[in-house]
Order: structure tokens, then sequence, then C-alpha cells
């Protein structure tokens, strides 16, 4: 190299901006199942349960023959249908059957319209709209869509089949604190006895009638009895053994949501 040469540098790559231009007011992100999702559910159920129903229908003959089979007569009288009457009947039927269960899953997903100023998400034919301002925390507990007020009570509870990283993409887009290790307050919870201290007489008594809902499988009124308390100031998780745990919820003014 002589005196005259300069050492030649790599210029930097220039940097690849993390978003496009901001989001505005009209700016919404649509999140449920794929249209591939979709297609298996309501192609999938209805073919699966018309071969399950057709085969059901081939051994029916051979069932009712055996001596020690149960609801011999049930298909003693399959099999004594015609064909091809039978064959059609089982096919059609069954298929209906997988149509019926096809719906009632459809129901059962959680779908979410998100945008800048509020999120509407919807389960079973409910949607629950909730402020951007009013969000202090987004995350998955379970099976449940969750989220959180400034005064860490829960906004929306939501329960059904959602795609937590389609779900935390689309709020982390519009500025929705997504929680990706779930609950920013799971350690607050202490499972509820009978005669705690830290809870009213009224509390209690709402404990005690949802617990027994849930020992009966009233899913209904559980959830009513849960809105009850969450009206004292007192948030409610269940685990898989249907106890019952509980948190109070702080004061919005004194309380900052956990930083990730």
């Amino acid at each position: 190299m002589t005196h005259d040469e300069t050492p030649q540098t790599t210029p930097p790559a220039p940097k690849v901006p993390l978003s496009k231009e901001p989001l505005t007011a009209h700016d919404r992100t649509a999140v449920g199942p794929t249209t591939g999702e979709r297609a298996v559910l309501w192609a999938g159920f209805p073919v699966l349960s018309a071969v399950a129903l057709w085969l059901v229908s081939r051994a029916a003959g051979w069932v009712a023959s055996l001596p020690w089979a149960p609801m011999q007569g049930p298909f003693k009288l399959i099999a004594s249908a015609p064909e091809p009457l039978l064959s059609i009947a089982s096919v059609a039927v069954g298929a209906l059957l997988g149509l019926a269960v096809a719906f009632f899953a459809e129901r059962e997903y959680v779908t979410a319209d998100i945008g800048p100023g509020q999120a509407a998400l919807t389960v079973d034919g409910v949607t629950r709209t909730v402020p951007r301002a009013a969000t202090a925390a987004v995350f998955r507990d379970g099976k449940n869509l969750v989220l959180l007020g400034h005064d860490t009570a829960e906004l929306v509870r939501m329960r059904g089949d959602f795609d937590a990283d389609r779900f935390a993409a689309a709020f982390a887009r519009h500025g929705y604190p997504w929680h990706p290790d779930g609950d920013p307050y799971a350690a607050d919870f202490r499972r509820w006895v009978a005669a705690q201290p830290d809870l009213s007489g009224a509390a209690h008594a709402l404990f005690k009638a949802r617990a027994h809902a849930l020992k009966k499988g009233e899913k209904k009124d559980a959830e009513q009895l849960r809105e009850e308390l969450a009206r004292l100031g007192v948030v409610v998780r269940d685990d898989k053994d249907k106890a019952q745990h509980w948190r109070l919820v702080h004061p919005a003014q004194d309380t900052d949501t956990p930083t990730e």
C-alpha cells in the first residue's frame, strides 16, 4: 500500500425500519382461525363422521350376532335396513352430525378485531369491546385470553380456542402490552378457603355458591358469580381441580403494570 492510498472500509448497511408508516385510527387487524383451519373443520368433521357411521352400518350385522354385545336391539334394526338405503342414510346422518360438531367447534374460536383505539373480542356469539387506553396487560391463561386494567382488575376473560402467537403479534402491532409469560400478578393469588380474614362475608358467600356451581358443572352460574366477585374487587381463577384462587385488585393510582 502506497502513502497515497487510504484503507477502504465497507459502508454500514442501512437500518431497516421496524414498522412502516404509523398506524391510523382506521388500521385494524382481524385475528381468528385461518381459511385452512376452517376448511379442515367444516370438511373434515363431516367426512370423518360420515365414514365412521358408514363403518358402523357395515359392522351392525356382525355386532348383532354376538350374544355378549350390548345394544343388540339397535344394531339388529340397523342391519335389517335394505341396501343401498342403509349406506345412503348412514353417510347422510354422519355428515349432518359432523356439521353439527363443526358448528359448535366454530363458536369456540376466539376472534378479535384489534385497532389502535380499542379491541373487540368475540367468542360463542358474545362480543366484548375494550379501549386501548384502559388496557394494562394482555396474556394467555390456559385456554383463556385475559385483559387487565390499570387497577389489575380483569377487563375481559374469554375462554376458547385461539392461536396465542397470532394474538400476541396483533396486540403488539397496535401497542397493547402483551405478556408472553402469562399473568404478571400470578404470584398474588391464594387458594380460597372459608373464613379467610382478608375477604368480606359477602365475598365468602359468593365463593361458596360458586364452589357449588363448579361442582355441579353449572358454568353460567359460575361465570355470573365470578362477575359478582369482580364487583367486590376480587379476581378469581380456577385450577384443574376446580379449586378457586383469588387476589384483590389494587388502586390504579398506586399500581404500575410490571415491565417485562
